[in-house]
């Protein structure tokens, strides 16, 4: 199997070969825009031996829509406007996904980070003013982000148009001290399912991030129920905070691969472990769930400074594992 046919296996849940891996990082202010962000893309993929790249949005976060950049009130929401696909924001993207995909010449399998509604709304605005505004007026934040969902939803199409194989779709929001149950089910899921049903009416290959924070520093966790339904090709998933491990998060997301089993913190094994720690740890979970329908990686973003022979680890391990015996 070469990289495109074995990470195309994995996320429909065939056997592979060997179990293949993904891992990442953000990228400085200096790589966030422009041609060099290309090139540290690659050079990353070609460090680490990774067996696709998740192409980072790194440099557009947030929402340049007027209103939205100058928001004093929830009432407001309902005179913004739509961000044009002529509107360098988004021919930037667009760029830098054709660039990649273009330099991968058809060698790996690439996915695009995109956020949800809300969150693309919350990066612009803060955590407090989102908060503030949702829950003075509710419709007015929904109606606000269905036309984020609008916009980026033209965006999704012309990067699939161009030769992406799909989106790295990340869901925030659920911690147990935002939003009740209910609450998430009206104001927040159906932006959610808007961009995550059209970009899988437009490629099987899509990712569902279940993004975590640190429980020890935001004294929170994920209320996974909140993400109950999604679906997606397959999830990745915050298994150190949520506790929740493969065999579990297949059960929560049933016919979806799973992509994890490392902890991204500067506490976790990935950053702090020697190089047969951390091959060891591979041929653990390889051993444990098996080369259908896994594939390795963090639970979201390693630290930005972490040496990169670290990744290389698993991704030796995991070639140089005795398959056989599984």
């Amino acid at each position: 199997m070469n990289k495109r046919e074995r990470v195309l296996a994995a996320l429909h849940n065939q056997e592979t070969d060997y179990v293949p891996g993904c891992f990442w990082r953000h990228y400085t202010k200096q790589l966030e825009r422009g041609e060099d962000i290309v090139e540290a893309h690659m050079q990353f993929y070609r460090e680490t031996d990774v067996d696709f790249i998740k192409i980072s949005s790194d440099g557009y976060f947030g929402w340049p829509e007027e209103t939205v950049k100058n928001l004093k009130n929830a009432e407001e929401l309902y005179h913004m406007g739509h961000i044009p696909m002529d509107h360098p924001f988004m021919t930037e993207q667009l760029d830098r996904v054709r660039n990649i995909v273009a330099a991968v010449n058809g060698e790996c399998c690439t996915f695009y980070t995109l956020f949800c509604p809300l969150s693309i709304f919350r990066l612009q605005v803060g955590w407090d003013k989102m908060m503030e505004c949702i829950r003075a007026d509710p419709e007015a934040v929904m109606h606000a982000c269905d036309i984020i969902a609008d916009d980026v939803n033209a965006l999704i199409k012309a990067m699939i148009d161009a030769g992406l194989d799909g989106i790295f779709y990340s869901v925030q929001n659920a911690e147990l001290t935002r939003f009740t149950l209910e609450e998430y089910e009206k104001w927040v899921r159906p932006s959610d399912l808007k961009m995550l049903n059209f970009m899988n009416s437009l490629s099987d290959t899509n990712i569902l991030h279940c993004c975590g924070w640190d429980a020890d520093e935001a004294g929170t966790v994920n209320h996974m129920e909140s993400w109950k339904g999604y679906n997606a090709c397959t999830v990745n998933w915050a298994s150190y905070v949520d506790h929740m491990d493969v065999t579990a998060i297949k059960e929560f997301f049933p016919g979806m691969a799973a992509w994890g089993g490392f902890d991204n913190r500067v506490t976790g094994l990935m950053y702090t472990g020697t190089e047969e720690e951390i091959k060891e740890e591979t041929r653990r979970l390889i051993r444990k769930y098996g080369r259908k329908g896994f594939l390795l990686g963090p639970d979201c973003s390693l630290p930005i400074d972490i040496d990169l022979k670290r990744i290389r680890w698993v991704m030796e391990a995991s070639k140089e594992m005795d398959y056989s015996e599984l």
